[in-house]
């Protein structure tokens, strides 16, 4: 089902002819504001939307020479989606924290654990929020524990807006300019070799949170 489903959206032909920009912004946001939508390809997406960016443009203006100001308002609208989807999942986490916070010790949760992790976000909050946006899977979860554990929201919506520019814009654009590289130094179109990418990226922004899980894990045991 996760594979079919990361084919569909990764599709982009078919991302484009059923809902365009719409779609793309309701991935992203989904991705980083709801709580199962930490299966989502996001950092795929964004560079292939970034290769396919001028279709996007076309279908979004209706106008057939978009430049590159039409770019920008589409990187702009999906770094939007983001940091709307952050603020979704902070509320989350700030409504479902004193809950948590009165809950019993149990053998899956402990109270500890929210305290650890409210401590962390003091000192590394800024860090985690703008670097969480380029690691699946965290960048879920980042923003709802910050809401949990009770992080000052101005702080918080500062770094959110930070992570999702900083975020959207090069993915979009790494995937924009090596397109026009590719074709302008060796003759050949990425469009062409999509997986090969795609497979790449998730290989790139995956092993990090692999490598730290095991090194956790160890250091547990």
């Amino acid at each position: 089902m996760f594979h079919t489903l990361t084919e569909t959206l990764l599709n982009v032909d078919w991302l484009i002819a059923h809902g365009g920009l719409f779609l793309l912004l309701f991935v992203i946001f989904a991705e980083t504001g709801l709580f199962v939508g930490f299966f989502l390809p996001g950092d795929s997406l964004l560079f292939v939307a970034g290769i396919y960016i001028h279709n996007f443009a076309v279908h979004f203006f209706k106008i057939d020479h978009p430049n590159f100001l039409h770019y920008v308002v589409i990187m702009s609208l999906i770094a939007f989606a983001g940091i709307i989807g952050n603020w979704v999942g902070y509320w989350f986490g700030k409504k479902s924290g004193p809950f948590l916070y009165e809950r019993k010790d149990s053998f899956f949760f402990k109270k500890k654990h929210l305290f650890t992790a409210k401590e962390f976000y003091e000192k590394h909050g800024a860090l985690t929020i703008i670097a969480a946006r380029f690691l699946p899977f965290v960048r879920t979860f980042a923003p709802i524990v910050a809401g949990i554990v009770g992080m000052n929201f101005k702080k918080f919506n500062l770094f959110n807006i930070v992570g999702s520019v900083a975020w959207v814009f090069s993915m979009v654009l790494a995937g924009y300019f090596l397109q026009g590289l590719v074709e302008r130094v060796f003759n050949f179109s990425l469009k062409d070799h999509l997986e090969v990418i795609v497979l790449g990226i998730i290989l790139i922004t995956t092993l990090p949170v692999i490598y730290k899980f095991v090194k956790e894990s160890r250091k547990h045991a």
